[in-house]
């Protein structure tokens, strides 16, 4: 508090214990009000202390205690021959809590008792002892003005309450919004990870699974066969070993991050060419002129194809023919991947909770602002057709 200005200080000291300052604001005033009423008469110190009393709650109940205190106005006007001056001191300040604490409606009735009760009060209290009527007027009127500007106050600390309020409100929900940001960006990171994660995993698994069932049935015959197949799965493990630590490290904050280069669409003829040595018969056809695209595009281009052909090595089952195209459109790249297999629709169409086959596909290409289909292909086999624009809209 104290690299706060004095005045800031106050005004957070009173805002804080603004309930026990009104009340001690009414204590000392009552008994001021008292000591000076007490030869009044009862009436006197009855509406001296009814004027009073109610400002010790005139901002936890304002309308009540401000009512209150005009109702014992106008009985000091008609009850009291003379201005009762330290009673008549409770006047502007109830009218500012009006202003500055309640609604417009309540406010405005306020505003026009106080301007009738000035009214009235001037001519009757100053329109005696030889002072003529020209006199009274004028005090009259220098009494509403005094009425106006007391509320005029009061109506700009209403003012400033409001904006207080509202940037208290704003601030509270940028600050819900960035929450809401840093969650969604993290869900985002976490759901890219898991599909680069299924990806890695799928296709090496699929691939080491592949090449050893092909590697052990084959050894007896061709030995050659058996040392291809280990090397193909020492290759892929050492591949998915390395995108595996580059995409574990940013979840990890001890260490710096590992980083390799992220395939893309130039990368399908080593990937077919990949399937291709551990015996999958896969044909690839590019078409068109080679266009710009970038670079999470063209990652999502590799995905596509990369998780199509996984599926069909899953999937489509033995002797099955695959069939990529790459087609640089016009506006945009076509990719299309089929086989003949069997079996394969049920496996891609019925995937297991939370997994990233036909979903994760879906969801990278509308990332770019693309968008993928994939069913049954009349008479057996499946297809898989993917379109990436190559400028985003």
């Amino acid at each position: 508090m104290a690299r706060f200005p004095l005045s800031e200080r106050w005004y957070r000291w009173s805002a804080a214990h603004a309930v026990g300052i009104d009340r001690v604001v009414a204590a000392l005033l009552s008994l001021i009000c008292l000591t000076a009423t007490v030869d009044g008469g009862v009436d006197a110190v009855l509406v001296s202390l009814g004027m009073t009393v109610p400002l010790a709650w005139r901002r936890s109940h304002t309308i009540v205690s401000g009512f209150v205190v005009a109702g014992f106005s106008i009985a000091h006007l008609l009850l009291i021959p003379q201005m009762l001056l330290p009673s008549v001191v409770a006047v502007p300040i109830a009218l500012y809590a009006f202003a500055a604490y309640t609604p417009r409606w309540s406010s405005y009735t306020a505003l026009l008792i106080a301007i009738g009760g000035a009214s009235v009060g001037g001519l009757e209290y100053f329109a005696y002892d030889g002072r003529g009527w020209q006199e009274a007027v004028i005090t009259s009127t220098f009494l509403v003005v005094f009425v106006l500007a007391v509320w005029a106050f009061g109506d700009l600390r209403r003012v400033r309450l409001s904006e207080i309020e509202g940037l208290t409100e704003r601030a509270r929900l940028l600050e819900l919004e960035r929450a809401q940001e840093a969650e969604l960006a993290a869900l985002g990171e976490r759901t890219r990870i898991a599909r680069e994660m299924h990806d890695i995993v799928a296709h090496s698994l699929t691939v080491v699974i592949a090449q050893a069932d092909g590697g052990r049935y084959g050894a007896a015959q061709d030995p050659q066969a058996a040392i291809t197949a280990l090397e193909t799965i020492a290759s892929t493990g050492r591949q998915a070993l390395t995108d595996m630590r580059a995409l574990l490290s940013v979840l990890r904050e001890d260490r710096p991050r590992d980083f390799s280069t992220m395939p893309g669409v130039d990368d399908i003829d080593g990937l077919v060419a990949e399937l291709q040595r551990g015996g999958l018969d896969v044909d690839l056809t590019v078409t068109g002129e080679r266009r710009e695209l970038s670079t999470g595009a063209g990652l999502t281009a590799y995905r596509i194809v990369q998780e199509s052909l996984t599926n069909v090595l899953k999937h489509a089952g033995p002797g099955a023919e695959a069939r990529v195209l790459v087609n640089w459109g016009e506006r945009e790249l076509e990719l299309v991947v089929t086989d003949d297999g069997r079996g394969g629709a049920a496996a891609l169409i019925e995937s297991s909770p939370g997994g990233q086959g036909v979903i994760g596909m879906t969801e990278r290409a509308k990332l770019h602002g693309g968008r993928l289909s994939a069913g049954p292909v009349a008479g057996g086999g499946y297809r898989v057709r993917g379109l990436l624009p190559y400028v985003a809209p």
